[in-house]
């Protein structure tokens, strides 16, 4: 062979030789870790907050070995130095090399990825072992499931019937740090003891017992507040609901006798119109908290609660009489228009208050609430005794210089509810049925001295018969009025004198009206449309009174949740039996929250965790008057038996 050749074959074979010698000598290099979507630093930085739940990505420099690979040359491990189990793949390059860990990542833990010198190119690059660290992020804590008495809550709007022995059992995604529990758990309301707390399953559900029984059919919240931590620093972003106790069927006061129970209610709510009566005057304050306004209206319903004072021997009829006496001494000079009575009056002076700012005069709904309890107490007394008669003919004084025809407006087949000197006829409010002032249209055609015609009766206050309702709510026909009945104070404040048992004229049957107005109101309460806590059978009365927000007149078209116990008690001679389990649950079950110096508070909503402080005198009245009428119709009696009212029964075209 020439020389040149030989030289030339020589050269060749070096070259192929180093070649084949770099290519094996190049190292192969890690170039990228991703988690997810996140590239973690290889610097020797520990990148953090990484998920949980996605595979690990490897990138490299050379295609690798994946005999090389399967010898536990790649190694993910935690910071403990456990084994992670995990399942690797090729990408069809082979530069990527994919790690599934067998499930998910712990939380708010560093691991470690191993990659040792036994690793290989598939062209046999060597590579030199690296370790790589990482940390995830930590999970949030979240409540899986809560149960209340073993009740799973789920998504129920509403949690109710909690038992009184109060138990919570919460399942978390995660195991919770339990000395962050005692100040991140509490439960606000009435009677809260302190509460204890208990871990299993392996610190992930928590159990909840408070130290001592809550309150029945009382309104609480539990709440887990953001400072509750998992045991591996989990965050929590908090948790609050509120629920409801069931009813303790242990009665809160001894059990007496209906006939007791009666008489104890009567007595302790005549406390309101005896004990706290306006010390110069003798009239009803218009609440518990009005100082010196009396309202005019409610003195009325005083009035007649004073004859069942009298005659149920909570006082003497001689201290009655003397009370009367007081009340007459002030009527006779306080303020009146066109001899209409105001709404309020200042009970020191006889001034009229204004009721709003254009109701500073005469009004005639109240001053005919107010001479129905003066025509009854007249009725109740003897004639024949010097004393007595001179009371009816001071009452007969007053009575007969109410000018019930000049709140016509100028002859107007209509009665106006207010006059004013100044305002005038400015409230503009004509008295049209059906409502609370049947009583208004008798007065007024029954008297002597200042009547108004059938024609004012008919034309006004029924128009013409457009006060007939005849629909059926809830399998009941309501003769009368707006549907399902509005507030139930329309069957009290006229019938507390006025007998509505067989009283009837050509628009309806005013037992029957009364009857299913009552009936009506009674059944929406126990249907419970609107899902208010503890409505039933028992619990039931909607009427106007005070409220959770101040003041409103309740009925089934304007539920707030609120329950009266004056609509239920004051309905007993329509609803004896439905009456009775009402007045059994206000003093039994709900006891001395209800319960207080006169009587039953106003008001109560269970749902709003609400119960009222006040007493209202127009509320407190008919509790009396209407119980005894119920119980010996005494007061229907009397005032049915005044010749004017017979006047008024013919007049209008009653029957009774």
């Amino acid at each position: 062979m020439p020389v040149r050749k030989t030289i030339l074959l020589s050269i060749l074979i070096c070259c192929l030789v180093a070649c084949e010698r770099d290519e094996t000598d190049r190292p192969l290099t890690l170039q990228g870790i991703f988690i997810g979507d996140t590239e973690i630093s290889l610097d020797g930085t520990i990148t953090t907050d990484l998920p949980t739940d996605r595979s690990i990505t490897l990138v490299f420099s050379a295609p690798v070995s994946e005999a090389s690979a399967d010898d536990n040359a790649i190694v993910l491990s935690t910071s403990s130095g456990d084994m992670v189990d995990n399942e690797q793949s090729f990408l069809p390059n082979y530069n990527t090399v994919v790690i599934f860990p067998s499930g998910i990542l712990s939380s708010n833990t560093t691991y470690t990825l191993t990659l040792s010198d036994r690793l290989r190119g598939v062209n046999g690059e060597h590579f030199i072992q690296q370790q790589v660290s990482f940390k995830t992020a930590a999970k949030d804590l979240e409540i899986i499931s809560i149960q209340f008495g073993g009740i799973d809550i789920g998504a129920a709007s509403r949690i109710t019937d909690v038992p009184l022995d109060l138990s919570l059992t919460i399942n978390f995604s995660v195991p919770v740090n339990e000395g962050s529990l005692a100040n991140a758990a509490s439960v606000a309301g009435s009677d809260v003891s302190a509460l204890n707390f208990s871990l299993s399953n392996n610190n992930q559900t928590v159990n909840i017992n408070s130290s001592l029984p809550l309150r029945d059919l009382n309104k609480y919240q539990f709440t887990l507040s953001s400072s509750l931590s998992g045991s591996q620093g989990e965050s929590f972003s908090g948790f609050s609901r509120i629920f409801y106790t069931t009813i303790d069927p242990t009665p809160d006061f001894p059990l007496i006798s209906d006939e007791e129970l009666l008489t104890k209610v009567q007595q302790q709510t005549f406390k309101y119109f005896w004990d706290f009566a306006h010390p110069v005057s003798g009239m009803a304050r218009e609440r518990n908290t009005s100082g010196n306004i009396i309202t005019s209206g409610g003195s009325g319903f005083g009035i007649m609660a004073l004859i069942v004072g009298i005659e149920r021997n909570f006082i003497t009829r001689q201290q009655g009489l003397d009370h009367m006496d007081k009340i007459l001494d002030f009527l006779e000079t306080a303020d009146r228009f066109h001899g209409v009575w105001p709404h309020w009056i200042d009970g020191n002076t006889g001034d009229v208050i204004p009721f709003s700012a254009n109701d500073n005069g005469g009004d005639l709904v109240e001053t005919s609430f107010l001479i129905q309890g003066l025509l009854t107490f007249r009725q109740y007394l003897d004639g024949n005794i010097v004393a007595e008669n001179s009371l009816i003919d001071r009452i007969n004084a007053l009575w007969e210089t109410v000018e019930w025809d000049w709140y016509t407006r100028e002859g107007q087949e209509v009665l106006y509810w207010h006059w004013s000197p100044d305002k005038l006829w400015t409230m503009n409010h004509q008295i049209k049925g059906y409502n609370e002032a049947l009583i208004t249209y008798f007065l007024a055609a029954g008297s002597p001295t200042h009547s108004i015609g059938a024609s004012v009766y008919h034309e006004g206050w029924a128009s013409n018969g457009g006060i007939v309702n005849n629909k059926n709510f809830y399998g009941t026909t309501l003769p009368l009025g707006y549907d399902f009945g509005g507030p139930l104070f329309f069957a009290h404040y006229s019938f507390l004198g006025l007998d509505p048992r067989t009283l009837q004229d050509t628009y309806a049957n005013y037992w029957t009206q009364n009857v299913n107005h009552s009936l009506i109101n009674h059944a929406y309460s126990e249907v419970n449309p609107k899902n208010f806590v503890g409505y039933s059978d028992a619990n039931w009365g909607i009427t106007a009174s005070d409220n959770h927000q101040g003041y409103s007149a309740h009925s089934p078209t304007n539920d707030l949740g609120v329950i009266t116990p004056t609509a239920a008690l004051s309905s007993f001679p329509y609803t004896p039996d439905e009456s009775m389990k009402a007045l059994k649950f206000f003093y039994y079950t709900l006891g001395d929250r209800l319960w207080g110096p006169y009587g039953f508070y106003d008001a109560f909503n269970i749902t709003e965790g609400w119960t009222a402080n006040s007493y209202l005198a127009i509320d407190q009245g008919p509790i009396i008057v209407m119980i005894e009428n119920h119980r010996t119709g005494l007061l229907w009696d009397l005032f049915m038996s005044a010749p004017e009212v017979q006047v008024a029964v013919d007049k209008l075209g009653f029957t009774r």
